[in-house]
């Protein structure tokens, strides 16, 4: 059975939990929490020297890290990630622009606010890190309002990928009111089979 280390409020970590959620496989989740510094621990560190969640130890000991690694790993062979070639490589596009263009200006403002305060320095990245947050939200609003979907007029990984954090944007400070066809899709998502909350209470 395979371990995922995880933190319960990384939105990365979400995506692998969710995937595995819908998938049916069962794995054991270990809790670290990164505010703790526990994954900078010399026994994680072994593990994923990069020292960040989440990373997925398979049945042998091969540890794999990084969320949308992790996320195509899973999904080979399934419906979740399409083995037509163009279809494919639009699925890694949009996993490349969630992690450049989407995650460090939707999760880190999460972060800062939710795990920092306002009253840190680093809310003096929060008005660049805001409106390039909007800019990406933005061009998602743009291909949903075309499709159902990010790839293929179907549920990928792809569309858990950004699910993650942008369901989470206003924790961000983000308001997605003004990206209509983006929280249709936010609600498809939430209704597919197998979906799982993020986090308790939810």
């Amino acid at each position: 059975m395979p371990t995922l280390y995880d933190y319960l409020d990384s939105g990365n970590g979400y995506k692998c939990r969710l995937l595995l959620a819908q998938l049916g496989i069962p794995y054991t989740r270990v809790e670290l929490d990164i505010d703790k510094g526990e994954t900078r621990r010399p026994e994680f560190l072994a593990k994923n020297p990069n020292g960040r969640i989440p990373a997925l130890e398979l049945d042998d000991g091969t540890v794999l890290a990084e969320s949308n690694a992790i996320l195509c790993y899973l999904a080979d062979g399934t419906p979740f990630w399409p083995s037509d070639r163009l279809l494919k490589a639009q699925v890694l596009q949009w996993l490349f622009f969630e992690q450049y263009s989407h995650e460090p200006y939707v999760a880190t403002p999460r972060y800062i606010l939710r795990h920092l305060g306002r009253q840190h320095p680093r809310m003096a990245e929060m008005p660049e890190r805001l409106e390039k947050g909007r800019a990406a939200l933005a061009v998602m609003e743009q291909h949903l309002a075309k499709h159902d979907f990010f790839v293929g007029n179907r549920y990928t990984i792809a569309d858990i990928a950004l699910y993650a954090y942008t369901h989470r944007a206003d924790e961000a400070d983000l308001d997605l009111t003004p990206y209509p066809a983006l929280r249709r899709w936010l609600d498809r998502v939430a209704a597919q089979p197998g979906h799982v909350k993020m986090l308790p209470g939810d």
